[in-house]
């Protein structure tokens, strides 16, 4: 598609409410059966994601809530991933949710015909310990950062995001640049422009502000990217480095289970292949002096690196769930960002871009020649 077109909503009475105002619309027009939103639970200390088909439940909604306990692509999968259905849904999200679940539908596992994808600009999201260390608390703050476009508290990916405003879905809702009591809807497909059409939006208001602020944002979040990964570098780079980053880690394989784009029903490294009788670990220990446990730690961490580097979107959950807080996602954002420039591929950017790896292209990798001569 060519520039994306847009329309101004009013929002005068919040951001939030006008926002489930235009879903609830989209429901009573047919156009969405049902909806895949985050809502906030009774107890008010945690979020879910919730597939909404009775529009009174909306009045728990959250479309932008301050901590991610489930990375929403794995909600879209778990509706999708044996077929498209007859329901037609939309899922708000965060964008590297969004580009998570392009992945996943890239990958086989979540069918996206009846789907539409709606992002959102994010501010970031907030380390899991420390809401819940007070969720009231935790929500002021997050508002207040949210407001002042300051991240300081956020995950630590969050702070050098810079794809917080990518569009990778049919619709997207801007906030970026936008006026007092109004936000910009954002048409990214065809499917998006034909969902404004039915609910009698015009795709004709200029939205130039929301591009300058996007792209002055995404620019800087860059440049603080590029050194955050030069100084994560000269930390763990080598062997001995990177043994010494993941020394602390129990095995517990949270990371994995958190983790949108690790898929497998079945890990290598949960499966019998790992489990040797006693006399093999005597052996190693005879061999080597001693062997620690549980064994296989950096190779569970460099398997699942390798797997799924090309489909990482940096959206953290890994290191929000490591209970022994090893930076996983800001080393896995880094290796990241390097293999997918190999491919000058980005993760979730385009439904039609093809994984590299199963995209063959005869002129590629020359350097990686040019290296080993």
């Amino acid at each position: 598609m060519n520039k994306p077109t847009g329309a101004v909503i009013s929002a005068k009475s919040s951001t939030k409410k006008s926002i489930i105002d235009f879903l609830e619309k989209a429901m009573d027009k047919g156009v969405f059966d049902a909806v895949i939103v985050p809502m906030r639970v009774p107890a008010g200390d945690s979020f879910a994601y919730v597939l909404i088909k009775d529009k009174s439940l909306f009045k728990d909604a959250f479309p932008i809530p301050p901590v991610m306990f489930v990375q929403g692509a794995k909600a879209v999968s778990s509706v999708t991933r044996l077929g498209k259905g007859n329901m037609k849904i939309a899922a708000l999200m965060r964008p590297c949710e969004i580009r998570a679940t392009i992945e996943l539908a890239k990958l086989g596992q979540t069918d996206l015909e009846n789907m539409t994808l709606i992002s959102m600009d994010c501010p970031g999201v907030l380390p899991t310990s420390d809401f819940l260390s007070d969720p009231e608390k935790g929500m002021k703050q997050f508002d207040e950062a949210a407001k002042n476009l300051d991240d300081k508290i956020m995950r630590p990916v969050c702070q050098i995001c810079d794809k917080s405003s990518m569009m990778a879905g049919d619709l997207h809702i801007g906030t970026l640049g936008a006026k007092k009591d109004t936000f910009f809807v954002i048409s990214n497909s065809q499917k998006g422009n034909d969902i404004l059409d039915k609910l009698g939006i015009s795709l004709k208001d200029n939205i130039d502000s929301w591009h300058a602020k996007v792209k002055n944002i995404s620019e800087e979040k860059l440049k603080k990217r590029k050194k955050a990964h030069k100084d994560l570098k000269s930390e763990i780079g080598g062997l001995d480095n990177l043994l010494d980053a993941y020394n602390q880690c129990i095995n517990c394989h949270n990371c994995m289970r958190v983790c949108p784009v690790c898929y497998c029903r079945l890990c290598y490294f949960d499966s019998d292949n790992v489990k040797h009788p006693s006399e093999d670990y005597l052996q190693m220990a005879e061999s080597k002096g001693s062997i620690r446990f549980l064994p296989d730690t950096i190779f569970f961490q460099m398997g699942r690196m390798m797997h799924m580097s090309l489909s990482c979107v940096s959206c953290g959950a890994c290191e929000d769930a490591c209970p022994v807080s090893i930076p996983v996602a800001q080393i896995f954002s880094m290796i990241s960002d390097e293999t997918q420039g190999l491919f000058d591929y980005v993760s979730g950017r385009s439904l039609e871009e093809p994984l590299p790896l199963v995209a063959y292209k005869e002129e590629e990798l020359h350097e990686m020649e040019d290296a080993n001569d």
